[in-house]
């Protein structure tokens, strides 16, 4: 991953109790069998408005640093394609400067799962997605990238999901998962 691409799938970046996921994607009924593959396109729809966003960044991601930096704006969550998509807008500011990213998270019906694609307003292009699904209430995104030249996993999980909070969390692996670093951390709370 190229240095200035540390925002990778934010969202992302950005944006887990298990009843909104359930609820906004249809639980499925008890005498449903476990074979029944969980039909996703409704995994997002707890997502749909607008969020205060207080965000932290490390700096330096795996290199032994731990120095970050804060954030503070909004990120607004549109439905797209009646649900099988949505478009994220983030907005943040602090000391160490602007981030106003984009993403783009696209349901595939056939694999059920989702793609998280990301832009960075000061690079204007997208990044490879992160690919994944939501399952108990969390969902998780993977993808594999380069940061310095080095091959790395990038893992990102949306977790303490409510009506009104979500927190979101991108990590880095360079032991092939073994162990992961974290260097995005957002949580978002719902503007009334």
């Amino acid at each position: 991953m190229h240095p200035s691409r540390w925002w990778l799938p934010l969202l992302v970046l950005l944006s887990s109790t298990n009843a909104p996921c359930q609820a906004a994607a249809g639980t499925a009924p008890a005498n449903a069998t476990a074979d029944v593959a969980h039909d996703g396109q409704r995994d997002f729809d707890w997502e749909i408005g607008s969020w205060k966003t207080q965000l932290k960044r490390r700096l330096r991601p795996l290199t032994g640093s731990n120095e970050w930096v804060e954030y503070s704006g909004t990120t607004t969550v549109r439905k797209v394609w009646d649900g099988n998509a949505n478009l994220v807008e983030l907005d943040v500011k602090g000391p160490a400067g602007r981030i106003e990213g984009l993403s783009l998270r696209l349901y595939n019906p056939e694999s059920r799962q989702w793609s998280l694609n990301f832009a960075n307003r000061a690079m204007g292009a997208l990044v490879a997605p992160t690919i994944g699904e939501f399952k108990n209430g969390r969902g998780e995104f993977y993808n594999s990238d380069t940061l310095n030249g080095r091959a790395i996993l990038v893992r990102f999980v949306m977790s303490d999901i409510s009506a009104d909070s979500a927190r979101f969390e991108q990590s880095f692996s360079a032991d092939g998962g073994k162990t992961w670093e974290s260097n995005w951390i957002a949580i978002d709370t719902r503007l009334k």
